[in-house]
């Protein structure tokens, strides 16, 4: 891909990542980019890099408008290997180049590369960097989502470049939303955005909540936000900030998640009734197999719904081996404002819907006990029992969800 201006004299030189479909464990199903920014002026600057695989693509484009010697300034947003690990190659071909990055931006990168020939300036909120006639002023964002985050803005372009935060995970010769919405749709968009904030962002909403509180405090005129990932918003960027703020409030959909797995499809059996109960009371429901779908999947439809039921058979005591991964990463995102329950079948002895009830418990989100568990394959006493558990489960939700 050719550099694309976005802004007067301001250009993406990101790469396209076609190919890449597991993310750190995060699935990928439609690739991503790796955004950075050159901005053309008296002291040519470049924001973030990409990573290392597409340094060649980068640099390439770089040099379609300017030769990298000449660049003058590397501010650095975030220092994940996505976004930092080509910085040696672009020090390589532009040695006098100042960098500036946060004090906890840099602790990482004095463990990734020798620093010593580096002219390095520590960068704060409210600090600025005067290019000629653009003005990059710098606002750390600590956790969103890692320690060393910040974000920069450029006041003259109304440009906030926000690093990780209002991206997504989608490989689209599209540059802007506009583009993007006129062969897909905004649905779709909108989609990605969920998904990326549910498997990245949602342990972080107290925080999200406060810094976009802060941005409208500084009153920054923003029309155009350029995130490092997916696609850059310039037809409606006060659309992303709302859709940030709603779902670091808690927004869901007054639907139910069924989770599950299961061994001899004895509680597969079970998500049937139960989710004929939810949904003749009323409430939209999703099922999903874990073992048949991304972790990133299960954990987006999780975040989309007000409630969620866990299923699994016991295996040694204990839930079947997917079902606890799910948890596992499920209780790493710190979720909130969610309703859950639990089912499950067994053999010999039970203990997988307590050990589900335990692990909710935990995580501090509202349960409906005690669940519904079975012995061995459901009877048809066991099916009614599932849906009029699936019904009061519904009813739960509703009553829930209006606190909303």
């Amino acid at each position: 891909m050719k550099p694309t201006e976005i802004k007067p004299d301001i250009y993406w030189v990101g790469a396209i990542d076609w190919a890449v479909r597991d993310f750190h464990g995060y699935v990928t199903p439609q690739g991503t980019t790796y955004n950075n920014y050159l901005i053309m002026d008296e002291d040519i600057t470049l924001v973030d890099t990409v990573k290392y695989d597409f340094a060649t693509t980068a640099l390439k484009n770089i040099a379609n408008i300017v030769d990298p010697a000449k660049i003058r300034n590397v501010v650095i947003n975030h220092v994940e290997n996505d976004h930092v690990s080509s910085l040696d190659r672009v020090m390589a071909l532009a040695p006098e180049a100042k960098i500036f990055i946060t004090e906890r931006g840099l602790q990482v990168v004095e463990r990734f590369f020798d620093v010593s020939p580096w002219d390095i300036t520590i960068v704060s909120s409210g600090d600025e960097l005067k290019i000629g006639k653009h003005t990059l002023q710098f606002l750390e964002t600590p956790m969103l989502h890692w320690p060393d985050s910040m974000m920069t803005y450029i006041p003259e372009a109304k440009l906030l470049i926000s690093q990780d935060a209002f991206g997504q995970h989608l490989a689209t010769s599209a540059r802007f939303d506009d583009e993007f919405t006129r062969c897909a749709s905004h649905a779709e968009l909108e989609e990605a955005v969920v998904d990326y904030y549910a498997n990245i962002l949602m342990p972080f909403g107290m925080l999200i909540k406060a810094k976009i509180k802060e941005i409208g405090e500084l009153g920054l005129d923003i029309d155009m936000i350029a995130p490092d990932h997916g696609i850059i918003w310039r037809s409606e960027p006060e659309r992303v900030l709302q859709m940030y703020g709603d779902m670091a409030a808690g927004a869901a959909d007054l639907s139910v998640a069924i989770i599950y797995d299961t061994m001899w499809h004895s509680t597969e059996i079970m998500t049937q009734p139960i989710m004929e109960g939810i949904k003749d009371a009323g409430v939209d429901v999703k099922v999903i197999k874990l073992r048949d779908t991304p972790m990133s999947v299960a954990i987006k439809e999780f975040w989309k719904s007000r409630g969620c039921l866990v299923g699994s058979p016991t295996l040694n005591n204990e839930v079947f081996p997917s079902v606890a991964q799910f948890m596992t990463h499920l209780r790493g995102l710190r979720p909130s404002n969610r309703i859950a329950g639990a089912f499950g079948s067994y053999g010999w002895s039970g203990g997988a819907v307590k050990w589900l009830f335990s692990e909710l418990e935990q995580m501090k989100l509202e349960t409906v006990e005690p669940g519904v568990e079975v012995k061995y394959r459901p009877s048809p006493d066991d099916m009614e029992q599932c849906y009029a558990f699936g019904q009061e489960f519904a009813a739960k939700v509703r009553e829930y969800h209006k606190q909303f």
